[in-house]
């Protein structure tokens, strides 16, 4: 089995006059990152590999996960299409792996990926810090097709501060 956790980057920075790429988190997606890194540990989803996007809002989000794990900045995963993204996590090693990027290639995925969407009003726009976790009946994540995941949960950040 293969399991997958899937995280948009958390609130990105808008106010700054800076590149795209180079943009950081804002107050609240620090703290966002600080949750989901809690909610990760607290749920026992600890990944053994990470590959995300190296975009600055993506490398902090990590940061601000807290977890001490390898990972893999592609920059092929900068605002990628699900295809891009589909590809990339078919060359992953690990067996818990944590796909780090951005919208709206990563709805698409989460979206293609499952077999069956979790009841979740949030679920389609995936937003900022969405998460959500997959597993797949497969030993290699080059088998991973669309359509073949079984969502185990999916949470976004509102959700673990009590604000939703």
């Amino acid at each position: 089995m293969k399991r997958l956790i899937m995280m948009r980057h958390a609130k990105s920075d808008w106010s700054l006059s800076q590149e795209d790429h180079d943009r950081p988190l804002n107050t609240r997606g620090k703290n966002s990152a600080q949750m989901l890194g809690n909610w990760l540990r607290t749920q026992g989803l600890i990944p053994d590999q990470v590959l995300s996007s190296s975009a600055m809002r993506t490398r902090q989000t990590l940061d601000g996960l807290g977890l001490s794990v390898q990972a893999r900045f592609e920059p092929a995963l900068y605002l990628a299409d699900p295809g891009v993204i589909l590809d990339t996590l078919c060359g992953a090693t690990g067996n818990v792996v944590l796909l780090l990027g951005h919208n709206p290639g990563m709805a698409m995925l989460a979206e293609g990926l499952v077999a069956q969407a979790p009841a979740h009003p949030r679920f389609q726009d995936f937003p900022t810090g969405a998460t959500l976790v997959v597993d797949f009946d497969t030993d290699s994540w080059e088998t991973v097709k669309p359509g073949t995941g079984r969502v185990v949960t999916f949470v976004i950040p509102k959700e673990l501060d009590g604000s939703s």
